[in-house]
C-alpha cells in the first residue's frame, strides 16, 4: 500500500528526514513531489523508529520542509526486462538513454536479487577466451569466475575493457544467440561514455551488449544502483534466456568512494581510509551475485575494473575487492611506460579456477606446462635484472644474458599486443613455445620430457 506524507523534518545534503512514518522499508523506493509540482526519486536508506532517512537521487535543491510531498512505494527499485534489453544503453537506474523508447517488459525484478544457495551452485569449469594472451595463457577466464582488473589512474583499462567486449566468446559453444555482455560504467566523464558507445557500435558487437552508464555528473547514490542494475539484467539473461553472460563493471574505486560519500552523509563511523564498515559485505553483495547454477545453462563471469590510489594494491579496495574474487590482472604503470600494451604484469596476475579450466579437454593438453614454465622463466628474469643492476649486464653469465633476452622478447611479443589483435588460444601457446625456446633445453625444468620432444624448438631469431 502507498503512504503519502506532508513536508520534511530535515535537510541535509543529498538527503532528507521524515518523521511519523510507519511500515517503511530499507531501500523502498520513494516519489518526492515539490511545491512547484517538480517529481524526484529517492530510496530509503535508514530507518530508526519511526523517523526515515531517503536519500534523493536528484538532489535535494528547492525542496520545502513544509510543502513536499512524499510517497511511499511499498517496494524496492525493480528493473523492467525482456530480451530487448540487448543493444539498448540505460542510464544507471535503467532508464533507456538511447532514444529507442521504452522497454516492453516480460517481468520485472528487484534489482538487489536474490540469495543463492550454495549447494545450487556448480562449479566453473569452461574457459572463455577474450583474444588477449597475458589473459588467455597465464590468467584464463573461467566461465562463471570472477576476475578483476587493478589498474591505475592514466592506465589503458578503458581500452583493454572494449578489447574484451569486443573479442570475448566462449569457443566450444558460442554462438550469436547465447553470448551477451553487460557493461556497467560508475562515475565516467562524458568522452569515455562516448568512447565505449562508439567503440561498441564501430565493431559491430552493439547488438549483444547491454550498457548501463552512470556519468560523473549524474547522482552519487545512483552510482551505488548502476551495478546492481546490472547484475539483476545478467541474471535474467543467464537464469532465464540460458544465455552466458560476461559482466565488466568499471570502475569499482568510484563505487566504494560513492558508497563512502553517502556514509559520511549519514554520519557513521568511518573505517580504514573513511571508507564504511560494511564495505566488504557490499563488495561481496556484487561479487557473489556471479557464478553458475546447476539446473540452468547459462552463466555470469564477472570482470570488475578498479583504479588503485597512487598504484596501491593495499588500498582498501583492491584489498577487499582481492578476498572475495578469484584472482586478479594487474595493470603496471612501468610497463605502459615503455609503450607496452595492454601493459599486464604477470607476476602478482592469477586466476585461482585457472588450473580446474586449462588443458586437455578444455584448452590444450601443454597448456598447463607452458604457463608454470613462462611464470617460471619470466621470475627468473627479474633476478637477472637484480642482478645485473649491481654488476652490469655485461658481466653476467651467458645463461642469464638469455633470460634477459627472453624477458625482453616476452614483454614485447607475448604481452604486447595491438588493441584489435584477437589471438585464438592455440596462437598464444605456440608462441609461448617460440619464445621458450631463447632458453636451452635443460632450463625448462617444468616441463617433462615428451613434452619437450614434441614442441620444444631453439629460438633462431
Amino acid at each position: 500500500m502507498r503512504i503519502q506524507y506532508l513536508g520534511v523534518k530535515e535537510v541535509t545534503g543529498s538527503l532528507i528526514v521524515l518523521e511519523g512514518v510507519k511500515n517503511a522499508s530499507y531501500e523502498e523506493m520513494v516519489d518526492i513531489t515539490l511545491n512547484t509540482g517538480e517529481k524526484r526519486v529517492g530510496r530509503v536508506i535508514e530507518i530508526k523508529d519511526d523517523i526515515a532517512i531517503v536519500q534523493v537521487f536528484e538532489g535535494t535543491t528547492g525542496i520545502s520542509s513544509s510543502n513536499t510531498r512524499t510517497d511511499f512505494s511499498g517496494k524496492a527499485l525493480e528493473l523492467p526486462l525482456s530480451k530487448e534489453i540487448l543493444g539498448r544503453t540505460f542510464d544507471g537506474l535503467g532508464r533507456p538513454i538511447d532514444g529507442l523508447g521504452e522497454i516492453v517488459a516480460d517481468v520485472k525484478w528487484d534489482i538487489n536479487g536474490n540469495p543463492i544457495n550454495p549447494m545450487a551452485r556448480k562449479y566453473p569449469r569452461d574457459y572463455i577466451q577474450t583474444g588477449i594472451s597475458a589473459i588467455d595463457g597465464l590468467t584464463t577466464l573461467i566461465r562463471g569466475q570472477k576476475l578483476p582488473v587493478f589498474s591505475g589512474n592514466g592506465l589503458p583499462h578503458d581500452q583493454l575493457a572494449v578489447q574484451i567486449v569486443r573479442q570475448a566468446k566462449i569457443t566450444a559453444e558460442t554462438t550469436d544467440d547465447n553470448f551477451a555482455v553487460v557493461f556497467a560504467a560508475m562515475g565516467v566523464k562524458n568522452d569515455v561514455a562516448d568512447y565505449f558507445i562508439r567503440s561498441f557500435k564501430e565493431s559491430g558487437v552493439i547488438q549483444k551488449v547491454v550498457m548501463y552508464l552512470n556519468l560523473a555528473n549524474d547522482p552519487v547514490v545512483e552510482r551505488i544502483v548502476t551495478p546492481r542494475c546490472a547484475l539483476t539484467a545478467a541474471e535474467y539473461l543467464a537464469f532465464e534466456k540460458n544465455m552466458h553472460v560476461l559482466v565488466i563493471l568499471t570502475d569499482m574505486t568510484t563505487y566504494c568512494e560513492a558508497l563512502r560519500e553517502i556514509s559520511s552523509s549519514k554520519g557513521e563511523i568511518p573505517s580504514r581510509k573513511g571508507f564504511p564498515g560494511y564495505t566488504y559485505s557490499d563488495l561481496a553483495s556484487l561479487y557473489e551475485r556471479a557464478g553458475m547454477l546447476s539446473d540452468r545453462e547459462g552463466s555470469i563471469t564477472q570482470i570488475p575494473i578498479l583504479t588503485m590510489p597512487n598504484d596501491d594494491i593495499t588500498h582498501p579496495v583492491p584489498d577487499l575487492t582481492g578476498y572475495i574474487t578469484e584472482g586478479q590482472v594487474v595493470l603496471d604503470r612501468g610497463l605502459h611506460q615503455k609503450g607496452i600494451y595492454p601493459p599486464i604484469v604477470v607476476l602478482p596476475s592469477l586466476s585461482r579456477l585457472m588450473k580446474d579450466g586449462i588443458g586437455e579437454g578444455y584448452t590444450r593438453a601443454d597448456h598447463p606446462q607452458v604457463a608454470n614454465q613462462l611464470f617460471a622463466s619470466y621470475a627468473h628474469v627479474q633476478e637477472v635484472k637484480a642482478l645485473a643492476s649491481v654488476i652490469g649486464e655485461d658481466e653476467l653469465s651467458q645463461i642469464d644474458q638469455l633470460y634477459m633476452k627472453f624477458g625482453k622478447l616476452f614483454e614485447e611479443k607475448f604481452v604486447a599486443q595491438s588493441q584489435d589483435e584477437n589471438r585464438v588460444m592455440y596462437s598464444t601457446l605456440d608462441l609461448g613455445w617460440t619464445l621458450l625456446g631463447v632458453l636451452p633445453r635443460e632450463e625448462l625444468d617444468r616441463m617433462d620430457d615428451e613434452l619437450l620432444d614434441k614442441h620444444y624448438v631453439a629460438y633462431n631469431g
